[in-house]
């Protein structure tokens, strides 16, 4: 099957091409294509803009900004190709943080069982949401939403009822920390940079999430699930298992982001806001995935996480104002949905291998 392309679509009417042609063609046809052309259009412009982003101190701190919302994006990419949204990853970052604060301050366990408690919350709340999209046909994007609200408002009022705030500190007193720093939060220095290990998961996964769609039986159904639902559940796909495991996903990858910010910072704290999960879900349309699902990939929602990580990042040392970056990123993502659009118009027209 070709890169990227749309479950059950019909190719166009042969028409003689040179292998010029034919590369081109496989090659705007790849999910990813654009998001690599605007990666090297905003480095380039960025460099000019403030060199320093082009040392190693510069590529770590944009590594070191792409990583957790590569991570997120990843997830709600995956969610993506399979036609569905998840509004609530990033609240599920903040709340499960909350959640292994508590248990571990206010129950005094140790921060690995909190933090195993703490995902199996997680995941409870993505199999909540993967079920009810799947048992009522309800939109998953309001779903989703209605599941940040619930967790705004529980995790805030029951942390504050418990803790008496919603700032939780002293964590690294927890048995196990050290453990747990070297997990999430330990760093490798490299001329006077350092590049901190949130990046090796983020790239980890990348590659997991890579071999799986194209490797795997769940990859084949996930774009089939997107691509065509109605076709692939006649066909046999197992569609509510595929949908069940992505929702767990994102909720999973959500808890991989608030626990990596916990550790980092050693405080769980209270900051209810709908701005990461929308910023996963622009990293990966930025990185070719289609909003109507059956179209993306895992590697571009890297590149569209590394695009947002040189812009923010670039925009700081190039010492504008920090509201530019709002401005930039909305553009950057209505280019995407039109170079998406052109990609699935030429995708159509590849023919089949």
């Amino acid at each position: 099957m070709t890169a990227g392309r749309l479950p059950g679509s019909r190719a166009a009417t042969a028409v003689p091409r040179g292998p010029g042609r034919r590369l081109l063609d496989r090659t705007v046809a790849r999910p990813s294509t654009a998001a690599w052309v605007g990666l090297l259009a905003v480095t380039v412009f960025f460099g000019v803009q403030a060199p320093d982003l082009l040392t190693p101190a510069g590529v770590a701190g944009v590594l070191d900004t792409a990583a957790l919302l590569g991570i997120g994006a990843l997830a709600v990419g995956l969610l993506l190709i399979a036609g569905h949204i998840d509004l609530s990853t990033g609240m599920v970052a903040v709340a499960s943080a909350l959640a292994t604060g508590l248990l571990v301050t206010e129950a005094g366990w140790g921060i690995w069982p909190a933090l195993a408690a703490s995902l199996a919350g997680s995941l409870l709340v993505g199999l909540l949401n993967g079920w009810l999209v799947v048992r009522t046909g309800l939109p998953s994007f309001l779903v989703t939403l209605a599941a940040f609200l619930v967790l705004e408002g529980a995790a805030f009022a029951l942390t504050r009822a418990i803790a008496g705030t919603t700032v939780i500190q002293g964590l690294d007193q927890a048995p196990g920390w050290s453990s747990a720093r070297t997990v999430f939060d330990s760093s490798v220095e490299w001329d006077d940079a350092f590049f901190r290990i949130s990046v090796l998961w983020w790239l980890g996964l990348v590659a997991l999430a890579s071999w799986a769609l194209w490797r795997t039986a769940l990859g084949n159904a996930i774009f089939a699930v997107g691509g065509a639902r109605r076709a692939a559940r006649e066909l046999g796909v197992p569609v509510r298992r595929t949908t069940l495991t992505l929702f767990c996903g994102t909720a999973a990858a959500g808890w991989l982001v608030g626990t990596l910010g916990l550790v980092r910072i050693t405080t769980a704290s209270g900051d209810a806001s709908l701005m990461p999960s929308i910023e996963f879900l622009v990293a990966a349309v930025i990185g070719g995935c289609l909003l109507t699902g059956g179209y993306g990939s895992a590697v571009g929602t890297a590149v569209g996480a590394l695009i947002y990580g040189v812009a923010r990042f670039g925009i700081t040392l190039a010492g504008w104002d920090p509201l530019w970056f709002q401005a930039f990123l909305g553009m950057l993502l209505l280019v995407a949905l039109l170079a998406n659009g052109i990609v699935r118009t030429r995708l159509r027209a590849v023919p089949r291998s």
